[in-house]
C-alpha cells in the first residue's frame, strides 16, 4: 500500500534532518509541501528546465542553484553561495522536490529521495507478502510475469525495486555519486573512511562469491 505524501516526507525528514523542506508534485500540480516551503512561483520553471535536461542552474525562492546533475529521473543543484542545495526525484506519478540546509550534503540525500518517492507509488510492494525467501542457487533467475512483477523461483520482485536498485548502481558509477566519494576519502588519506570500505568491499565479495 502506497504512502501518503505527508507522511513519506516527514519520515523523510526524520531519517536525514538536513533536509528541511520538501514538496510533493503531480504534473505541475502541489499535491503536498511542508509549511515552512512555498514554491509554488517556481514550479512551472523547475520542471520546464528539469524537462528540457539542459539548465545549468534552476532559480527556487529566489535563490539560484547551479545544476550538479540533472537526469530524467533526478536531479541535484546546488546553491555556490553555500545557501544549501535542491535535490528532486520522479517517477510516472510523482515528483518530490526537497531543500537540503548548507549543513547537508545534497548528493549524499538523493538516494533516500528517490527511495522515499517509491513509498508513495501506487505500484505493488516490494516483496510479495507470500514470497519464499532463501531460495537455493539453482533457483536464481526469472522471468517477468503478466503483472509486470519480475519471478524469481518463488519471491516477486516489484519493478519500483528494481528500478531503485539502478539508480543505486548508476549513483556507485557516476563520478558524482559514490565513484567521487571513495576517490575523494582516498585523496584524503581518511584512515576511518578507508577502513569501512575495506569492511563493505569484503562483505559484497562474500554475498557473490567472488
Amino acid at each position: 500500500m502506497p504512502v501518503d505524501p505527508a507522511t513519506a516526507v516527514y519520515n523523510l525528514m526524520q531519517s536525514d534532518p538536513s533536509i528541511i523542506a520538501a514538496a510533493v508534485l503531480k504534473g505541475k500540480e502541489i499535491l503536498y509541501t511542508t509549511d515552512n516551503w512555498d514554491i509554488s512561483a517556481d514550479v512551472d520553471r523547475i520542471v520546464s528546465s528539469w524537462i528540457g535536461q539542459n539548465a545549468r542552474f534552476i532559480i527556487v525562492s529566489g535563490v539560484k542553484y547551479s545544476m550538479l546533475q540533472m537526469e530524467a529521473e533526478r536531479m541535484i543543484a546546488m546553491s555556490m553561495k553555500g545557501e544549501g542545495s535542491i535535490v528532486a526525484a520522479k517517477d510516472d506519478e510523482h515528483k518530490l522536490i526537497v531543500y537540503v540546509g548548507p549543513d547537508g550534503d545534497g548528493r549524499g540525500a538523493a538516494m533516500e529521495v528517490q527511495k522515499t518517492l517509491g513509498l508513495m507509488s501506487s505500484q505493488a510492494a516490494y516483496l510479495d507478502q507470500n514470497a519464499q525467501l532463501g531460495q537455493k542457487e539453482g533457483q536464481r533467475g526469472g522471468v517477468a510475469s503478466a503483472g509486470g512483477v519480475v519471478s524469481t523461483g518463488g519471491a516477486n520482485i516489484d519493478p519500483q525495486l528494481q528500478s531503485e536498485i539502478k539508480a543505486f548502481l548508476d549513483w556507485i558509477k557516476n563520478d558524482e555519486g559514490l565513484a567521487g566519494y571513495v576517490s575523494y576519502y582516498l585523496q584524503q588519506n581518511n584512515a576511518q573512511i578507508i577502513t569501512e570500505l575495506s569492511k563493505i568491499y569484503s562483505e559484497l565479495r562474500q554475498i557473490f562469491g567472488v
